[in-house]
């Protein structure tokens, strides 16, 4: 039988097949071709399911249209696969209690565009904003619109600007990241009368969220709309990615990259004839876009 895994907790996964959930373990050795991952199964996927009285196994991955990855933070050269089939990468950012760096932003937004996701941005707590957060939203927010990235501001908490965020999410599989403590949770809370996740509260002394999600779910907002709830994240470490690839997945050098002298193979560190760097330095492409690039291709930690 096939049905669609909604819940991994690593030892057993939730298969969703006509309208009825199973319990399932994974029978024999599922690898995916080229990816030493620490979850070969994961939520999203499309599986072949084995009923059978009181042992279910899922024994086949079927064809992924994608997959979004980070690296694991346990396992020094394998990858956590956070979700499968996913049509749209949506990260909740706050920029103050906790803030959401530029490099943390950047690097989930390059994880989703190397599987060609489509992403957005939403910007939570906006009620607690003062002056100075409310500027950095809108110059970030700036930012973000200029590379097609789809921007919301919005406070989960009391329900502000959810109705135009329901209608992005509308008929498609939404994953769902975050800081601990950005409101991830509450947000989900808030989409659907069936979505009870719980939520934490921020540390006083380190201004972090506390981890209230500990594994990757599934929830149906309706029949063809689906959202996918992940574990905080800390840090978003990149996989298999080479330096001269990185750029290929900022949207805005990808554009420039072949103007420069040496094409593809330009890194834009310190090479002659290069199109992107006069970019930065004119303002058509973002300094704060640059840096993470930088820190990318330099392999300079700057994930969090």
């Amino acid at each position: 039988m096939t049905g669609i895994v909604t819940k991994s907790t690593g030892s057993w996964h939730d298969v969703l097949i006509d309208g009825k959930k199973y319990e399932c373990r994974i029978r024999g050795k599922i690898r995916l071709e080229g990816i030493k991952e620490t979850n070969p199964v994961t939520v999203g996927d499309y599986v072949e399911v084995d009923i059978a009285e009181g042992a279910h196994a899922i024994t086949k991955i079927l064809p992924r249209k994608n997959h979004i990855l980070r690296q694991s933070v346990k396992k020094t050269g394998h990858a956590n696969i956070l979700a499968a089939n996913v049509d749209l990468a949506l990260l909740v950012a706050t920029v103050q209690q906790p803030r959401t760096s530029t490099g943390f932003i950047d690097r989930f937004l390059v994880s989703a565009e190397a599987f060609r996701i489509p992403q957005a941005i939403v910007f939570n707590k906006v009620d607690l904003m003062d002056k100075e957060g409310l500027e950095t939203i809108d110059r970030l927010t700036s930012i973000y619109k200029a590379i097609n990235v789809e921007v919301h501001r919005i406070s989960a908490l009391k329900g502000e600007g959810l109705e135009e965020l329901k209608k992005l999410i509308e008929n498609k599989t939404t994953l769902v990241a975050g800081h601990s403590g950005a409101g991830k949770s509450t947000l989900l809370n808030q989409l659907s009368p069936h979505i009870t996740q719980t939520t934490g509260d921020i540390s006083g002394y380190s201004e972090k969220g506390t981890h209230t999600t500990t594994f990757a779910e599934m929830f149906s907002l309706d029949k063809n709309t689906f959202v996918i709830d992940t574990p905080g994240i800390k840090e978003w470490g990149l996989v298999d990615m080479s330096q001269q690839e990185t750029s290929d997945y900022f949207p805005e050098m990808r554009e420039l990259r072949l103007q420069c002298k040496f094409g593809s193979k330009c890194l834009h560190l310190h090479e002659p004839g290069c199109a992107v760097r006069p970019a930065v330095e004119n303002g058509t492409i973002a300094k704060s876009r640059f840096e993470s690039y930088l820190s990318i291709v330099e392999g300079k930690d700057n994930r969090k």
